[in-house]
């Protein structure tokens, strides 16, 4: 069995595989101040509930350096398999363009892999996380670069820390673009406000490169943001799970 762990900002989510297919997946809260053997607890429950199985490779892919030891702990000391970190020196098979290539994210490097391995053409990748990032993958399979934004709920969360006035609201699209009341208008103005910034970028990089590609989106909001996009082809809320693990293949041969 295979255990992927994608670590971001928020949240680190984990899959287990067993070879190519997803048997079960768990998405924890990232806390930077659990040690190795609270999160070791914490897995290995759910490693039970899923017939604790026997783990005998694990990729991570972490934007939170701070929680890297710890996890490096947890996997020797309660899984008994050492984990293999997406970071430079790692095979990916995708030639990355970036002026400092070390500076692109684990996660967006994974999500090209995985991107590109199932088209095989163009791609645009946009992972609604944290941070919004849109990443271009060319033709050639060359990761290219891409764009990072602020995410949604950061941009909400800001809103209402600087406007005195205004009041939390449920992150929900609402059913039109004007507000008849200020909760509304607040839903329109993030909601719509941001499948307005994704479409937009979206289209100035399909510009910019002179070609349509397929947009593929994951992330947290993907699924409730993508059916309001006009760019977005398809959403695999798996991606970044899948490119992990395509990783690691690459490396274990």
């Amino acid at each position: 069995m295979f255990l992927a762990i994608d670590v971001g900002n928020t949240n680190i989510v984990l899959g287990l595989y067993d070879g190519t297919k997803l048997l079960d997946h768990w998405r924890l809260q990232t806390q930077a101040g659990r040690t190795a053997d609270e999160y070791g607890v914490i897995v290995r429950s759910l490693l039970a509930c899923a017939g604790d199985p026997k783990v005998t490779g694990i990729a991570i892919g972490s934007v939170v350096p701070p929680i890297n030891r710890v996890l490096d702990t947890l996997c020797n000391r309660y899984i008994g398999c050492k984990p293999l970190f997406i970071g430079p020196g790692v095979r990916t098979g995708l030639p990355i363009l970036y002026d400092k290539p070390q500076e692109v994210g684990a996660d967006r490097v994974v999500n090209a892999v995985a991107a590109y391995h199932r088209t095989h053409a163009a791609t645009i990748v946009v992972d609604f996380g944290t941070a919004t990032t849109f990443d271009f993958v060319s033709a050639k399979g060359e990761y290219v670069g891409g764009v990072i934004a602020p995410g949604l709920e950061v941009s909400g969360r800001a809103l209402f820390e600087r406007a005195a006035k205004l009041s939390p609201v449920d992150m929900v699209i609402p059913k039109g673009v004007i507000g008849r009341n200020t909760a509304h208008a607040i839903q329109s103005g993030l909601m719509y406000g941001y499948v307005a910034l994704v479409d937009g970028l979206i289209a100035r990089i399909q510009k910019e490169t002179q070609t349509r590609g397929r947009v593929i989106a994951t992330g947290g909001l993907a699924t409730m943001l993508a059916p309001e996009s006009e760019r977005i082809d398809e959403v695999d809320e798996f991606l970044t799970l899948d490119g992990l693990r395509l990783v690691y293949e690459r490396n274990a041969e």
